[in-house]
């Protein structure tokens, strides 16, 4: 397969200079449910990265990438998957802040193609392109389904994709208090202003053996449309 893919109402996310320790079990994330008018509500907003080490096996990261956050749940009956969308984790394993290898997820047809990790074509540059066979596919788990789907291939990648909680805790109340000088601090528990809304989410598992014979990682999530 080849299919090029151009910077078109790009949303990025990163983990900046936040390294991954891949023989810990660190944990990173980065979220953004704000954004400028020309991205916000669109197939390519961003809302969350998070990779982690997997509760199931230590030898495995996990990579979660959301969109299109703040769905009501009357929105997430018929929210879906931009088939133009492509959904790219970028992963830096040498610390020069370009991407060594990438993770790259396509929706088609109810289901999510995952390719990868691979080396990218070109780093940098303001298009991707996939030109490699898929990892692995996984049909898109519907709202309100019973259980979530989950495949698992032969060489230990697991993928999902579908709508989820959205898993972001924020008390939006008491920050704008605190900014504002009416409170002096927090409340512990604070009040979830997300609660109620979903994302659409895709999550990616494969052995540290594919990212590199390194200790660490620095991630980044972008959104790219395709030409």
């Amino acid at each position: 397969m080849k299919a090029r893919f151009n910077r078109k109402r790009r949303t990025v996310i990163a983990v900046s200079a936040l390294a991954l320790i891949l023989g810990g079990s660190a944990v990173v994330w980065a979220s953004d449910h704000g954004d400028a008018p020309m991205v916000s509500g669109k197939t390519t907003d961003l809302s969350d990265l998070y990779v982690f080490e997997s509760p199931e096996k230590s030898t495995n990261l996990v990579f979660v990438g959301n969109l299109q956050g703040l769905l009501s749940p009357e929105a997430s009956k018929t929210a879906a998957f931009d088939e133009k969308t492509l959904l790219e984790f970028k992963i830096d394993n040498n610390n020069d802040n370009k991407e060594d290898l990438v993770i790259q997820c396509v929706a088609k047809g109810g289901k999510m193609y995952i390719y990868g990790p691979v080396k990218p074509t070109s780093t940098g540059g303001p298009s991707s392109t996939i030109s490699t066979d898929a990892s692995a596919v996984v049909d898109i788990t519907p709202y309100n389904a019973s259980a979530p789907v989950v495949t698992t291939t032969t060489s230990g990648i697991k993928a999902f994709a579908g709508p989820r909680d959205d898993p972001f805790f924020f008390d939006l109340p008491q920050y704008l208090k605190y900014i504002s000088g009416e409170a002096a601090g927090f409340n512990n528990p604070g009040t979830d202003a997300l609660a109620g809304t979903n994302v659409l989410s895709v999550v990616v598992e494969v052995p540290k053996s594919m990212l590199g014979n390194v200790s660490s990682i620095n991630v980044w999530l972008e959104t790219k449309q395709k030409s």
